[in-house]
């Protein structure tokens, strides 16, 4: 059974459209979890245990290093070789309406990867495939969330169902529940705890981001040596994962890894490292999602001290401030391209095509050597886009990117 814990995933919790610059990869709902916005040491959440699974970490460890099968010019379509779904009964001529229940679009990530779905969606439009995506945003909220999905059962106009779950356990029964429509059902970027749909489409996982980059850092530190790791807010599966992995590979190495949940908020993320910076040297920075990157690197230049080690993520204003201070640093990224695959899985289920059960994409960092290819690659984006986008072929690229023009 694809079980996948606890969950709300990824980036920012809630946070508004405004706040573009103080956002993560995903965002779960404010309401729904803690909160953010205050900075909560370590000390205060010792749920690093509760979320750590070896064999979850084991087997992210080894995807790290998988053959992804497809053409790597379309990462957006590979996947690793496994189960895969059936989908000969949803074979049918098209064109067919798709029900999108989207959690949010509320942060940098997520709005770089609407721009890149909505494209896709216009060729898959023009190809006949689709006749439109009727879209609910659920801002970030459980409640609404699972409302829009029942509305869309409830409609019974839907040839699909595409689901990013706000969080795990909240959104599961709603999930179920389109799952016996029969139509159906692509859950991606963050998962459920059912394995009910007909593909969850995801990168690796957070366990190979806490491993590439506590790995990273590790290399670099010396026994002793201390970390800031900078968090978004606690209980999301693919964050608590990350840190988990971190922490433990941290602990081992001997590494002083100190803990703060931020909310996003760089004023916060400012406040935390020069505290920090008060009581001793800082040598690195890891981070469970990039958002924030900018705001601790400057928290180093106010104080005047050195620049540590670091890890941020794939969005363009940490690479474009990572080129310029010259830091030792590496860009792990949660694959944007995502965003696409849900889409072009529903293509190949209207056509009857085999699928994975569990769509597993690459998920590749972003080294010093390969930098300046991607700031070349992503020149003139702004600085909440997200290199690793996976949009470069599709119509209006670059200007409807560059423009952040939201459907």
């Amino acid at each position: 059974m694809r079980k996948h814990t606890i969950r709300a995933i990824a980036l920012a919790a809630a946070l508004p459209l405004a706040v573009l610059t103080a956002c993560t990869t995903t965002d779960p709902s404010v309401t729904e979890t803690t909160g953010t916005g205050t900075p909560s040491p370590a000390e205060t959440s010792p749920a690093s245990q509760e979320w750590f699974d070896q064999a979850l970490y084991d087997g992210q460890f080894k995807q790290r290093s998988a053959t992804f099968e497809g053409n790597a010019e379309q990462p957006y379509l590979q996947y690793i070789a496994g189960d895969m779904t059936d989908t000969s009964k949803f074979a049918s001529s098209g064109p067919h309406k798709v029900c999108f229940a989207n959690a949010s679009i509320s942060n940098p990530w997520r709005q770089t990867g609407w721009i890149t779905m909505n494209q896709q969606l216009k060729v898959l439009q023009d190809s006949g495939v689709i006749s439109q995506m009727e879209t609910r945003d659920a801002k970030d909220n459980d409640n609404t969330q699972i409302a829009d999905i029942d509305y869309f059962i409830d409609e019974g106009k839907c040839d699909a169902f595409v689901i990013s779950p706000n969080s795990t356990a909240a959104l599961t029964q709603a999930v179920e529940r389109a799952c016996q429509t029969g139509k159906p059902v692509v859950v991606f970027d963050r998962g459920v705890e059912t394995d009910c749909a007909t593909t969850f489409i995801h990168p690796i996982g957070g366990f190979a981001w806490g491993i590439d980059t506590a790995t990273f850092l590790t290399d670099r530190l010396k026994s002793g040596d201390k970390v800031v790791a900078l968090r978004i807010l606690p209980g999301v599966d693919v964050l608590e994962h990350r840190w988990a992995a971190a922490k433990k590979i941290f602990e081992e190495k001997g590494i002083q890894a100190k803990d703060y949940f931020t909310g996003a908020d760089p004023t916060e993320i400012k406040k935390i490292i020069s505290d920090e910076l008060a009581t001793g040297d800082v040598r690195g920075v890891w981070m469970d999602a990039g958002d924030g990157a900018v705001a601790a690197l400057e928290a180093f230049e106010d104080a005047g001290k050195d620049l540590p080690v670091m890890t941020g993520e794939d969005e363009m204003s940490f690479l474009t401030k990572w080129k310029e201070t010259g830091i030792d640093a590496m860009a792990p990224v949660y694959s944007n391209f995502q965003w696409r695959t849900p889409l072009l899985a529903l293509e190949k289920i209207f056509k009857g095509e085999q699928i994975p059960a569990e769509w597993v994409l690459p998920q590749k960092p972003i080294l010093a050597d390969e930098l300046d290819d991607w700031l070349q690659r992503n020149q003139g984006m702004p600085g909440g886009h997200y290199a690793k986008f996976g949009g470069e072929n599709l119509p209006g690229y670059p200007d409807v990117w560059q423009k952040r023009q939201m459907p």
